[in-house]
């Protein structure tokens, strides 16, 4: 029962830190929108939450952080935080289901990260194509695949190098306590 508790509570912990990032990790690319747009720093907490917590955690974590952010920064603009708030509930979602699913071997940490990403770009274009009067612009697939592929390869390449060294991590660490 102890180590229960102990792991719902780390849970917790971790979930509201991916938060906390969510929140500051924009900062870092803030002065360069376009490189903010290409990374996606946003992406990153919310991802590992899904692997570090679980999917309820990153279901939320994800969901709130782009309009939390919004209501506190006033970044990023409405209406794109709804539509990242579908894509990075997805992310958070799948890693997590995901992460339960697949054997804990590192090569499975790569696949779950490219399912995960793949699923949040195809919903973020979903969303923003059935919230399109939102915008008052035209979404074409030709501009779904530049904005949430081409255009965010440096992102994509950054969270597939950097996510899987970070879970690993916390793998080691966390060793006999059983959270990952």
């Amino acid at each position: 029962m102890k180590e229960k508790y102990f792991s719902q509570t780390l849970r917790l912990v971790y979930a509201s830190v991916c938060l906390a990032l969510c929140l500051i990790l924009p900062f870092l690319t803030g002065q360069i929108p376009k490189i903010g747009n290409m990374l996606a720093p946003m992406h990153i907490p919310v991802l590992l939450c899904g692997f570090l917590c679980g999917w309820p955690y990153g279901l939320v974590v994800g969901i709130v952080a782009a309009p939390l952010r919004y209501l506190i920064f006033g970044m990023p603009h409405f209406p794109n935080c709804l539509f990242m708030c579908f894509e990075m509930a997805i992310y958070g979602l799948m890693t997590g289901l995901l992460y339960r699913i697949f054997p804990k071997r590192n090569i499975f940490i790569y696949i779950n990260l490219i399912i995960s990403m793949l699923a949040g770009r195809i919903v973020w274009g979903i969303a923003r194509f059935a919230l399109m009067g939102l915008t008052n612009t035209t979404f074409s697939f030709e501009i779904f695949l530049a904005a949430g592929f081409i255009n965010a390869i440096p992102g994509i390449i950054c969270h597939i190098v950097l996510i899987p060294i970070i879970v690993m991590a916390f793998k080691k660490f966390s060793g006999s306590r059983g959270l990952l």
